[in-house]
């Protein structure tokens, strides 16, 4: 099929996305969700209820409160890694996990598009390595995907960002995700790019601030209660969206209230 699209997906830690060319244009592709507290992303989130029904994306973050020992998140960080999920007596690797959650993508990209989607291009951070980009690339053709190509994050953030410029550039893309940081120099023109020095850390994301909040906020309970919530489950994954919501809002103001 000559006008057969490729989706370009970014396998986020915290959240996923997805986006295609039309006419010459990048188009954001929804969730069948819709616009939900992450926007138009895909929640990298994956659940298995007790009586056996998959949940990914939106619907498994919203009941992870509820069960949380069946919810899977931040599966990206175990990439290329030997870990397994134990979920209800089933193990699962990083791979399966990232796989659910690219098939969702492609399941509601075909219902966006009205077509068939059998081709992606899937983003990195600049630092993975071969193992890694191995994994990302396997839980792609898991989810029935032809992985045409993996590309660096910030090597895709230049594209976007070159894609009407003229001349020559020199730029610096900061990529502070929810689970990784990615730090890269690149200098581009006429559509040529070439990456002057990269730096990163795979364990470094919204996630750890969302844990310090959290940390801190479990021992403040704890010193004016003498409640430890660390001993109950679904108190944790409750406190832990708040932290995640006070983290968002302190991006814009000095303090919040919890």
């Amino acid at each position: 099929m000559v006008n057969e699209k490729i989706i370009g997906i970014d396998l986020g830690t915290s959240n996923s996305q997805a986006a295609v060319m039309i006419g010459g244009k990048p188009t954001i592709i929804p969730s069948a969700e819709g616009t939900t507290a992450a926007g138009k992303m895909f929640p990298s989130v994956v659940a298995f209820t007790k009586d056996g029904h998959l949940l990914v994306g939106e619907p498994a973050r919203r009941q992870a409160i509820s069960n949380p020992g069946g919810t899977v998140m931040k599966a990206k960080r175990k990439m290329g890694t030997k870990h397994k999920y134990k979920v209800f007596d089933k193990e699962y690797t990083p791979q399966q996990i990232s796989a659910f959650i690219l098939q969702k993508i492609k399941k509601d990209s075909e219902a966006f598009l009205g077509e068939p989607v059998k081709k992606s291009v899937i983003t990195v951070p600049a630092y993975f390595n071969d193992n890694q980009r191995q994994a990302t690339k396997d839980a792609g053709e898991i989810a029935g995907l032809d992985v045409v190509r993996i590309i660096n994050e910030p090597t895709a953030a230049s594209m976007a960002y070159g894609m009407e410029k003229k001349g020559e550039h020199q730029i610096m893309v900061f990529d502070l995700g929810g689970g990784t940081l990615d730090v890269t120099i690149l200098e581009f023109g006429d559509g040529v790019f070439e990456v002057k020095s990269t730096s990163g850390d795979t364990e470094l994301g919204g996630i750890d601030m969302d844990e310090i909040i959290l940390k801190h906020i479990i021992e403040e309970f704890k010193k004016d209660t003498g409640i430890d919530l660390e001993r109950d489950d679904v108190a944790i994954q409750r406190v832990r969206e708040a932290a995640e919501k006070a983290k968002i809002e302190l991006s814009t103001v000095v303090e919040t209230e919890i």
